[in-house]
């Protein structure tokens, strides 16, 4: 008898198997690559027996891990010096940005309450993004031959990370239904900070005088504690305990240095004595040498950021193409109250969650672009003269996944003609956008468009590239720039007339931003 009923248990769990293989192979047909997820499945001898979409998920995810850790040890053990310089320079950020992948990674797996699902988008989001900045460093330098022997296109890294991006989304859509039924969700204080947010750094985030407050000042003339910011930054890996929100002062003062602040350091606050006050300056750029992402003048990973009136700028010039004043990787990053000056490729709003308000923003081509889901709120947006053969393109946005959660959204601002631009406004021509890849998406609501707006809008990348594909959006815009009649008629383009449509790129929906910009102190308009 006892023979008989381990002989009926067996032969039930190879059956449960099966069937549990068969529905996950069936999931299988959702993902963007279901030949690459069915081979996953099959290839795993046993999977659970608890077939949720929470279980498909954890499996999708681990598998997505194993093979990007094999990739990292394979972009790290190549010989870079068989390279030539510009392929190794290209091949260090594919090492860096393998590594914050990893990070990413991590972070989902880790992330098992349904709750957070959301969060992951983000983060996967942002792993996607790290893939093509990989692919992007070749063709900067038109070292195409080279893609096809990176280990992310052999090891289908990326198409794994966008199968998980969609079974992660098909997981949160159905955690969002759950917790809604049940009235779950994510729970404020009463004083709308987050509940990680300590009441010392609530008071000191709210401060006017935080500048008093900080744990090192930086200062030119030798009265602060370092004369360079790279130094200060440093000094604050060993200065700073725990999670506290770690304080740095910039005096006024031009520091001509590029500072990089790494996925390890969280939660640093850069304060400056004002725009054009304290500034931080730098001309690395493309035609020299560095690759778009490694160009940047002030570049930051960590998560948790924030600066507040300062300048950043790289003075390159327009005849050395992209030049990035600063590139922000952090996650629920606030920059309030800062300038970010310079020509192509300004400001790289690269990846994760990032908030802007009452900022500047110069430039010619494509000078706010980047894969965040970034609201740009209350900013002055000034169009600069370019070269004699360009034409100006306000955002040139990143989303390569349709399933990504990212954007560029830029609400309440005033886009207008530089002081150089002015005289000579009538000779270029100036777009809110053009489709850097195939899911680009960019809304501007409630701005002020100025006469240097062309009557179509918004720029073709090339031919018909993405141009169905792609999300632009127009809401209640004012201004001689902004009136619709004569914008592009491209499938996906739209002017925007529901107000619940629009409220879907406000920061309280697109940025989730009631939940984690209330503890930054700075003033934000959660809805339209």
């Amino acid at each position: 008898m006892d023979k008989l009923i381990l002989c009926f248990l067996t032969i039930c769990f190879v059956l449960g198997i099966r069937v549990v293989k068969s529905e996950m192979i069936s999931s299988c047909a959702q993902t963007p690559y279901p030949e690459v997820c069915t081979s996953l499945i099959t290839a795993n001898p046993f999977p659970t027996l608890d077939n949720t979409q929470f279980d498909f998920r954890s499996l999708a995810l681990q598998a997505t891990m194993d093979r990007a850790q094999q990739a990292l040890r394979l972009v790290s053990a190549i010989d870079t010096s068989l390279l030539d310089k510009r392929a190794k320079v290209a091949w260090d950020d594919c090492v860096e940005l393998f590594e914050d992948t990893i990070g990413h990674l991590n972070r989902t797996l880790g992330s098992t309450n349904p709750n957070t699902f959301e969060d992951s988008q983000t983060w996967l989001s942002a792993a996607i993004a790290n893939q093509k900045t990989c692919e992007n460093g070749f063709t900067d330098f038109n070292l195409s031959s080279h893609i096809i022997s990176l280990p992310f296109m052999v090891g289908n890294v990326s198409k794994l990370i966008c199968n998980s991006l969609a079974i992660n989304k098909a997981a949160a859509s159905t955690a969002t239904t759950l917790s809604s039924k049940s009235g779950g969700g994510r729970r404020l204080l009463s004083s709308r900070f987050p509940e990680w947010v300590s009441a010392a750094d609530r008071k000191l985030l709210q401060s006017s005088s935080a500048a008093s407050q900080a744990d090192i000042i930086v200062a030119k003339d030798g009265s602060g504690n370092y004369q360079t910011i790279s130094e200060a930054v440093a000094a604050s890996a060993k200065l700073r305990s725990g999670t506290k929100r770690f304080v740095i002062h910039v005096k006024a003062g031009v520091y001509s240095e590029n500072v990089q602040i790494t996925k390890s350091m969280n939660n640093l606050m850069f304060i400056g004595d004002g725009i054009d006050a304290t500034v931080v300056t730098g001309t690395k750029n493309v035609q020299d040498g560095s690759t778009t992402f490694a160009s940047a003048t002030f570049a930051v990973t960590g998560n948790g950021f924030i600066a507040r009136d300062m300048t950043f700028q790289n003075t390159a010039g327009p005849q050395k193409h992209q030049a990035v004043a600063l590139r922000s990787g952090s996650d629920l990053s606030v920059f309030y109250r800062c300038s970010f000056k310079g020509y192509q490729d300004t400001l790289y709003v690269y990846s994760q969650r990032q908030f802007y308000r009452e900022c500047d923003i110069y430039g010619t081509v494509d000078f706010i672009f980047g894969d965040a889901a970034a609201v740009l709120q209350n900013c002055n947006i000034y169009v600069r003269r370019p070269m004699s053969n360009q034409q100006n393109t306000v955002t040139a946005q990143g989303r390569t996944d349709p399933n990504e959660n990212t954007g560029i959204s830029i609400h309440n601002s005033r886009v207008t003609a530089a002081s150089d631009l002015k005289p000579v406004q009538g000779s270029f021509k100036t777009y809110l956008g053009r489709p850097w890849h195939q899911y680009s998406r960019t809304v501007f609501m409630k701005t002020s468009l100025d006469s240097l707006i062309a009557p179509a809008g918004w720029l073709e990348w090339s031919g018909n590239f993405a141009l169905s594909t792609l999300y632009y959006g127009e809401y209640m815009n004012t201004g001689a720039g902004a009136a619709t009649g004569g914008r592009v008629k491209w499938p996906g383009y739209h002017v925007i007339t529901s107000t619940t449509e629009a409220g879907k790129f406000t920061v309280g929906s697109f940025l989730s931003g009631n939940s984690w910009i209330p503890a930054t102190g700075v003033p934000f308009t959660s809805g339209l």
